[in-house]
């Protein structure tokens, strides 16, 4: 990893340029100023998802959820657990897949829960199904 690395901010969208050192010091947006990492999975959109998943300098861990998805709101809780261990070197995110049909088409996300690794842009793990806050940690630290 470099001395700084570029992370986007889950509220505002800004690309905030960070020391690594003080990636652990709860560094807050340039732009917006409310913390880069909150222990919460950020939301994501349309308007938002290619910008995070392919701006961060950390991966992107995203939980491809939906409102009426029985298991996905079992696995709720474990995601909230597992953004709170992850983070900050690894960005948990959120998209709802009931909101962004088109995002889930063109991934090819064909059940949910479906949690996908993204570093520089690229997936490079996927997972369907529901897992628990420790299986969710081992599973992204062993691929990230």
């Amino acid at each position: 990893m470099s001395d700084t690395v570029n992370i986007v901010c889950p509220d505002c969208s800004a690309v905030n340029r960070i020391p690594t050192a003080r990636l652990g010091q709860h560094p807050k947006c340039g732009k917006c100023k409310k913390p880069l990492f909150s222990a919460h999975p950020a939301e994501l959109t349309s308007a938002n998802f290619g910008k995070m998943i392919s701006r961060n300098d950390i991966p992107v861990l995203v939980d491809f959820w939906a409102p009426w998805c029985g298991p996905c709101k079992m696995m709720a809780p474990a995601f909230e657990q597992a953004a709170a261990q992850l983070e900050p070197r690894m960005r948990l995110a959120k998209l709802n897949t009931e909101a962004e049909q088109a995002i889930g088409a063109q991934l090819g996300i064909r059940s949910i829960p479906t949690l996908a690794l993204f570093r520089n842009g690229q997936e490079i793990a996927r997972q369907p199904g529901a897992m628990g806050a420790a299986d969710i940690v081992r599973w992204a630290t062993m691929h990230a």
